[in-house]
Order: C-alpha cells, then structure tokens, then sequence
C-alpha cells in the first residue's frame, strides 16, 4: 500500500458479503480509491468509487483499470441460480481467475477470496472441488500475498430467495450456542471484515481463515 492510501480492486461487489465490504471500504481512510467492476449499473455514488459495467467474458485488459494494490473478491452463485454445472464454474471459478490474472499482471500485490468451507480440489463434491480448484490455481498465480476466507453458511439479508439457505440458517440460529464455532452461522460482516483486514495488510505468504474464526 502506498503512502497516500490503498486502491482496491472489489469483485462481486453486489453480493451480500460484497455490499459489506464495499461499505467499510468506502468508510476506510486507508482507501483512497475503490475499483469495482460490474454486469449491471451500481446504485452507490462515491468519490472514491469506480463502478464501470463490463463483461465478464471479456474482460477489457486496460491498465486503469486494473492498477491497484489489492483484490478482493467475493463472486459467487449456486446452482439452483447458475442453472448448470458450467455456468456455475463459469460464475465462482473462471471469473475470479480472470480478474486475478489482469491485477497481478498489472502489479497488485495481495488478493483475498470468499471461499468455502470445505475448498479442496480433490473433493467428490462439486461445489467444494470448483472451490479447491480456485484456491489452488490462485496459489499459482504467484501472488505475493494470498487468503482464503472459508465461510460457513453466510448469515444475512440477501436480495435473492435462498430458501434452503434461510431453513438452514433458523436451525443453526437456534442451535449455535451448543455447536463448535466451525459449524455456527459466518455473519456477511465478519467475513467482510477478515477480507478487508488481509488485503490491506498484504502480509506475504498463503493463509486461511476458517469458519470458526468468523462465527
């Protein structure tokens, strides 16, 4: 980060951990500018934000763009919404991969991701091998610094019905004083909250921040 202030690059920024952090970025005084790429106009004004409309197919390679010291990214569907097994890896692996690959290219040093937990690329389960793939491809990126935040189940108020997610998440609202931190809700805040830490931060290495961290 420099001296006059960090500029950070935001994915997914109208999702519901992404509108978190796009919140506490825009309300940090370390930020002086934030980046946030977009598949539809961002209702948010700010001085300090940037929000052109792209696709994310193709992806322009323009170095204003892409010039920032850090990276966050927060993508991420399901499959009842993605529709398929492509479009869902479309959605939470190739899109991450493809703003990652145009930052580092273009100098950032730190990147930090909402995964999952459970991400390994050699589970029998799809969504956490897309994830384990996304991490390990990352790793070979080369970044400089790198951190893995692996949620839970997310609590908050999305603008999409999630109903599985919403049943889930009464259960575990009722039973998360009796259960070990790792399997209680992840509030979106918290989440927010270790991504902007680490990537601000820009400590070198690879490291994970698990569920229990963020109940």
């Amino acid at each position: 980060m420099s001296a006059d202030g960090a500029r950070v690059l935001l994915v997914g920024a109208t999702g519901l951990v992404g509108n978190h952090v796009l919140d506490r970025l825009l309300a940090d005084p370390r930020v002086t500018r934030v980046i946030a790429p977009v598949r539809r106009p961002l209702p948010r004004r700010d001085a300090r934000l940037q929000a052109p409309v792209v696709d994310f197919d193709a992806l322009p390679d323009d170095a204003a763009l892409w010039s920032v010291d850090a990276v966050i990214c927060t993508l991420g569907t399901t499959m009842r919404v993605a529709g398929s097994r492509e479009a869902f890896r479309r959605v939470d692996h190739d899109y991450p991969l493809a703003t990652a690959a145009l930052a580092r290219r273009h100098g950032a040093q730190a990147f930090a991701l909402t995964s999952a937990m459970g991400a390994d690329a050699q589970s029998r389960f799809f969504y956490n091998r897309v994830k384990g793939e996304l991490e390990a491809t990352l790793q070979a990126q080369g970044w400089p610094s790198l951190t893995f935040v692996r949620p839970g189940l997310i609590g908050g108020d999305r603008n999409e019905a999630r109903p599985a997610e919403r049943a889930a998440a009464v259960v575990l609202g009722a039973l998360g004083p009796v259960l070990p931190k790792r399997w209680r809700i992840s509030p979106a805040a918290r989440i927010a909250d270790a991504l902007i830490e680490h990537a601000l931060a820009a400590v070198r290495g690879c490291r994970v921040v698990d569920a229990a961290a963020l109940a």
